[in-house]
């Protein structure tokens, strides 16, 4: 919200749709200070994403701001109104991935796989505050097809967390308002193995589980056992960065794609690139991807949620070690982090 507010300032072409989400979204900040630029149509999505590509044709800058399970409801707009006529439609696709309590009806389980079916659009996903930012104004200055930046529901890290997890100096809070704009489809390295380690595992996030993947490192590159561990931030899923995920198979003995998302996503994007690359044919690298399971989560905190879904750093840890053939050392780390039960599915 505060960086869509900035850009309004600066640009008069700006404006902000929503389907009866506005807090939801942030997009209630943003109409407080551009009142005549925000629009809420209701419980409508289908007529929000044609609003929009109207919007566009007449060389406004929509951003529409939808929950991931509720875009499902305009799909067909998208794909219409929007992606067939190339229309610079922002989709902001917020409570992408799991919600906690609100339940199997609010969970942001399918965008990945049922946007990225689409030809001619570009799908962001930021792994943290400081990335959403930068997504956000590359999205704005994104004017020849449909952009799509999807998000979580959640906090932030903070200064603090940022510098400790993924290598940012930043000084203190509160966090830098001014962030430039990402080149599209350029992905980013996190952490690098040490090019000496006789066994090397490559992590590939997408989104939201990046933070786990660093903790995961920890985990794996234990004293002694010979393991070095690559963290990369693949930001995009449309388009890939092609180069950076041929560099990860070729340098690597283990490739592991993570996402909070269902089968038919990001990770089926890198195996179809790598398959039909024949990067994978001399099987020195193996390919394993991690997306939610195939059934509805029930209600419950984030974290049994994603406990249960098999998407913490203990579970990534011990995706590596059954890939290198170490089973024992996936069952100690599993051991080591008991499970975190879900209780019983709350009541509306």
């Amino acid at each position: 919200a505060d960086t869509l507010v900035e850009l309004a300032r600066q640009d008069p072409t700006v404006c902000g749709i929503t389907a009866a989400m506005p807090g939801g979204t942030g997009l209630d900040k943003f109409g407080k200070i551009f009142p005549k630029r925000t629009f809420d149509v209701g419980i409508a999505e289908q007529h929000a994403v044609t609003f929009a590509a109207g919007m566009a044709v007449d060389g406004l800058k929509p951003f529409c701001a939808i929950y991931s399970t509720f875009l499902q409801r305009g799909y067909d707009q998208v794909i219409h109104d929007c992606i067939i006529q190339s229309l610079p439609v922002r989709f902001m696709v917020d409570r992408a991935g799991l919600v906690g309590n609100d339940g199997p009806t609010h969970h942001g389980c399918f965008d990945l796989a049922y946007l990225g079916t689409l030809p001619n659009i570009v799908i962001m996903a930021p792994a943290d505050e400081i990335e959403l930012m930068r997504m956000v104004k590359t999205a704005h200055a994104i004017d020849d097809k449909p952009s799509v930046v999807r998000y979580p529901r959640g906090n932030g890290f903070g200064a603090e967390g940022l510098n400790k997890l993924f290598g940012y100096n930043l000084k203190s809070t509160p966090l830098p308002s001014e962030v430039s704009a990402l080149p599209v489809g350029e992905g980013r390295m996190i952490r690098r193995a040490d090019p000496e380690a006789k066994t090397k595992v490559a992590i590939l996030s997408l989104g939201t589980r990046l933070c786990e993947a660093v903790r995961a490192l920890r985990m794996i590159q234990q004293e002694g056992n010979g393991i070095g561990v690559t963290i990369a931030d693949a930001r995009y899923m449309k388009p890939l960065d092609k180069e950076l995920i041929r560099s990860l198979v070729e340098e690597h003995d283990v490739l592991i794609t993570v996402e909070e998302g269902a089968v038919g996503g990001f990770g089926d994007h890198v195996n179809h690139f790598l398959t039909n690359e024949g990067l994978l044919d001399s099987g020195k690298c193996r390919l394993r991807v991690m997306v939610l399971p195939d059934q509805f989560v029930e209600a419950g905190g984030q974290k049994q949620q994603y406990d249960f879904a098999g998407l913490q750093a203990k579970h990534i840890a011990a995706t590596a070690f059954r890939a290198l053939d170490r089973q024992g050392e996936a069952l100690e780390v599993l051991a080591a982090a008991p499970a975190v039960g879900m209780g019983k599915p709350s009541v509306a």
